[in-house]
Order: structure tokens, then C-alpha cells, then sequence
């Protein structure tokens, strides 16, 4: 039997979401006749949704850890935080972008960004799939074995490595290069939350340091 609760919280949130972004872009922005801007909140949640759906009929325990956004760790709160603000700051300069006009990108670089966000959900979902203690936030849990095959045999970090790549691209959909200026902090962001991360594996996670000395690369092979 389906946990109705589950799916309750995550219908919440799903439109809660919708409606955030929608008001972040929109009401800076001054109109609904933004096109960029539809693109970018189908491109983001239609495939939100499938995803949700099959998480929830498949794996019900990841998409529960997935909802889960209480962070224990410190470093990790303040990485959330300001990760918090910088989407603040790139979705209202978007749209304010948007509607004075200050700078225009060609609309090939609109196409090719929705190319590759959508290339790094479908790399986002092969995680998911890959590690099912795949939580939001950085903990331990019972019976937890490190993953090291598949794309965790490339690279320690493959969500993180899916998420710089959706970022970045998430400012150039909405043809905002002010934007993609303010979403370039997300690196020396998710580098922190990565050392951090790192350090609480290897206490508690056994195997881990190992794994390290296997898989020598963090986010990108033969680079970091």
C-alpha cells in the first residue's frame, strides 16, 4: 500500500515550488509573455514530476530522503543558505533582465542550454537510480555501503557534477547573462559542501577512504 502521506508532502512542495519560481521570474519580469521564462519552468518541472511519480511508485524510501531538506551539518547549512540567496539573486535578475532588456544572448545559446540541462537531469536521474542513500542533506544511515560503480566509478561527486552543469545552464534558458554571472558562485559553493561532505564520509562511512584512492576524481575527470 501506497504511503499517501508521502505522496501528500511531495505534491506540496512540487506546486509550492511551481509557484515560487513562477512568482521569482514573472513578477520581475512585469509580464506572462516571456517565453524563455515558460521554457525554462516546463524544461524544470514536467521532468520534476515524472520523476517524483517514479520515485514514488519504485523507490518511496529515496524520494522520502529526498523531501528531507534538515540539514545537521553546520558547513552544509551555510552552503544551503547562500546557495538560497544566489537563486534569489539569478531568477529576479532574470527577470528584470527580461523586461528592460539590458543584455540578449542568441537564441542558439537558449537551445543549446536547454540541451544540456536536459542532458544533465536525464545524468541526475542515472545517480538517483545508482545510489539509493542518495539524502539532500550529508548523513550516514544504517547498512550503508559505498557506491563505486557505474558513474561513481568516474567521479566521487556525479550528482554534484549534474547540478553545476543544470545551474549554469538554468541562467542562459532565461537568456540572462547577469544571471549566469551571479550562478557562477555555485562552484566555489558546491566545492565547500564537497570538502565537507568528503570529511564526514570518511569517519563514518566505512570504506569510503578507500574508495577515495580508487576514484581519484571529484567532480570531473582528469580536471578535479
Amino acid at each position: 500500500m501506497k504511503d499517501g502521506k508521502l505522496l501528500r508532502e511531495a505534491l506540496v512542495k512540487y506546486l509550492a515550488g511551481i509557484i515560487l519560481v513562477a512568482g521569482l521570474l514573472f513578477v520581475p519580469a512585469g509580464s506572462l509573455k516571456w517565453k524563455e521564462g515558460w521554457l525554462f519552468m516546463g524544461l524544470l518541472f514536467v521532468p520534476m514530476f515524472i520523476a517524483g511519480i517514479v520515485m514514488y511508485l519504485k523507490a518511496p524510501d529515496l524520494l522520502r530522503s529526498r523531501l528531507n531538506a534538515k540539514e545537521k551539518e553546520m558547513t552544509q547549512k551555510s552552503v544551503i543558505g547562500l546557495s538560497g540567496l544566489m537563486f534569489l539573486a539569478v531568477f529576479v535578475l532574470a527577470g528584470l533582465n527580461q523586461r528592460f532588456g539590458w543584455i540578449r544572448l542568441p537564441a542558439a545559446v537558449v537551445v543549446i542550454a536547454s540541451i544540456v540541462f536536459l542532458l544533465s537531469y536525464l545524468m541526475f536521474a542515472e545517480v538517483l537510480r545508482e545510489n539509493a542513500w542518495l539524502s539532500r542533506t550529508i548523513e550516514v544511515v544504517e547498512d550503508q555501503k559505498v557506491v563505486d560503480s557505474g558513474l561513481y566509478g568516474i567521479v566521487r561527486h556525479p550528482m554534484y557534477t549534474a547540478t553545476v552543469f543544470l545551474f549554469l545552464s538554468m541562467p542562459l534558458i532565461l537568456n540572462s547573462l547577469p544571471s549566469f554571472v551571479i550562478m557562477l558562485t555555485y562552484i566555489p559553493l558546491i566545492v565547500k559542501r564537497i570538502f565537507n561532505e568528503e570529511e564526514v564520509l570518511q569517519k563514518e562511512l566505512k570504506g569510503y577512504s578507500d574508495y577515495c584512492q580508487k576514484v581519484k576524481y571529484r567532480l570531473v575527470p582528469f580536471i578535479w
